[in-house]
């Protein structure tokens, strides 16, 4: 089957790749322009371009996909089905120009979790379950017919980033399976059904630390923004990132009555902070602008001591 294929991060590669390999004729790969990056200001190319290139298929780069060059380039391509993996969302005119219709893969089970996030929220939301769909692109974002779904358990010691190459990998496999359904005319377009559930961009303040929460609630927070963008407090003026944690119950520094987010521990027997309900050990972590370090080496490196505390905002004059 002719393919257009769009897609921009890491996640989209093995896909690309699995359909190419899979002996589909990828006509094009649409991909975000070349940026200019770092302090030397390099030009700097997507993930899916470097692949397209290695694989020697040619790559389109809009400014914007409602640009009549670019559709214009896009119906020249005579694809099949437009595969979408991790892109901008499709204008009507472009996604409707395939006669075998356009599909995206989603990293949950729609409706579940539609949005920009779908990884980093079902963690932080505390599921224990979830996957990818892919489902034929409809005018309202996300809400198109399933096509076919794959589930995976997520782990008690699942982060962001170990669920993201999960699902990357059980995703490629489903882009390569769509693709082999519609070239068969086998593709059903099943409505979605049971509660939808979003899931926005993850910003600034969806990565600040409340305290005051249950431990098990902060915990999952740290391990859904792990490791970027990273769950964040204040230590005084200082920003500092958490990325690994585990509930510190039965430490004999835990005790009761001390404030949300005051540091119960921080020498030999870890770093240990008091939260709504109980405490947290913290694993690693990164104060702004210096590296991430364990927390036993963070404490030696730096004046944190026990009674000290992390706040939601900076405190100065300390």
């Amino acid at each position: 089957m002719r393919i257009v294929f769009m897609g921009t991060p890491e996640f989209a590669v093995p896909s690309l790749h699995s359909l190419a390999t899979a002996g589909h004729d990828i006509a094009a790969v649409v991909t975000r322009p070349d940026t200019l990056r770092g302090r030397g200001q390099k030009i700097s190319s997507t993930p899916v371009k470097r692949e397209a290139l290695d694989l020697g298929l040619p790559v389109l780069e809009p400014e914007s996909l409602s640009d009549p060059r670019f559709i214009d380039a896009l119906s020249a391509c005579e694809a099949d089905c437009f595969v979408v993996v991790a892109f901008r969302i499709l204008p009507e005119a472009v996604f409707s120009l395939p006669p075998r219709g356009a599909f995206n893969l989603h990293a949950s089970l729609l409706p579940a979790y539609r949005g920009a996030a779908p990884i980093q929220w079902a963690i932080i939301n505390g599921e224990t379950r979830t996957g990818v769909t892919t489902f034929f692109l409809e005018k309202t974002v996300d809400t198109g017919g399933i096509i076919l779904q794959r589930e995976t358990e997520i782990f008690p010691g699942d982060t962001a980033g170990t669920l993201h190459d999960r699902l990357m990998a059980i995703g490629s496999e489903a882009v390569t399976e769509t693709a082999s359904l519609i070239e068969r005319g086998a593709a059903l377009s099943l409505p979605q059904s049971g509660t939808a559930s979003r899931a926005p961009k993850i910003d600034k303040e969806h990565c600040l630390i409340d305290w005051r929460l249950p431990t098990e609630r902060i915990r999952n927070h740290i391990r859904g923004l792990s490791p970027c963008p990273g769950a964040f407090t204040y230590w005084n003026c200082f920003r500092i990132k958490l990325y690994e944690s585990e509930q510190a119950g039965d430490h004999p520094d835990v005790e009761g009555g001390r404030p949300p987010g005051t540091v119960l521990c921080a020498g030999r027997g870890g770093l240990i902070v008091q939260t709504g309900d109980g405490a947290l050990s913290i694993g690693s972590l990164q104060l702004q602008g210096k590296s991430r370090l364990p927390a036993g080496d963070f404490i030696r490196g730096s004046a944190l001591q026990a009674g000290d505390c992390f706040t939601s905002e900076p405190v100065f004059g300390k």
